[in-house]
């Protein structure tokens, strides 16, 4: 892996991280995932291999990017702040998710290029996969996906947002334990 690839994954976790201590939800924060996405595809896509089950591996990643991005906008609170302004604040499932899948797609790579190269070559053989570029593909399109679902639901939720009447901030949720706790209260009751 290359310094730029560091930084890129560096850059993914990072508007999570933003998110994590919430953000107004404006339209470049939604864009600005896709212009990452974009020079990302452009340096390392270069076409999607469809022989065997090239293809059937990089829409498996595509389709695991959508439903973690989809998770990740799901599990973010998304609501007017104090001066009315769409706001989006990524909870720990959000944050997990999102990293979950950067993660992934890291400790693959890592692998790949310290000495797990014949593995995956022995199961891409036994698999149908007959390029290394489907590899490429199944991991860039992840991404993809995950950049897509996660900035659509976003953007739905946000234009939802801003079609409804005036809505306060979400109440504080209870932490973990508190929540046990109250479960246990109301059982014994």
């Amino acid at each position: 892996m290359t310094t730029s690839d560091y930084l890129i994954n560096a850059l993914f976790i990072g508007l999570v991280v933003l998110q994590v201590r919430g953000r107004r939800l404006t339209t470049f924060t939604l864009v600005l995932p896709f212009a990452v996405m974009a020079y990302v595809a452009s340096s390392y896509l270069h076409g999607i291999p469809t022989a065997g089950n090239n293809l059937v591996l990089a829409l498996c990643g595509a389709g695991l990017g959508l439903a973690l991005g989809i998770g990740c906008a799901l599990s973010t609170a998304v609501y007017r702040n104090a001066k009315g302004e769409p706001f989006a604040k990524a909870g720990p499932v959000a944050a997990l998710l999102w990293v979950l899948g950067i993660g992934a797609r890291l400790a693959f790579t890592l692998y790949v290029t310290h000495g797990g190269e014949g593995a995956i070559g022995r199961f891409s053989a036994t698999h149908g996969i007959t390029s290394g570029e489907a590899w490429v593909a199944c991991l860039i399109l992840m991404a993809a996906g995950e950049v897509l679902g996660r900035s659509s639901v976003l953007a739905l939720r946000r234009r939802a947002l801003q079609t409804d009447g005036p809505a306060p901030a979400p109440a504080r949720r209870p932490s973990f334990a508190t929540a046990i706790m109250m479960g246990a209260r109301e059982r014994q009751s």
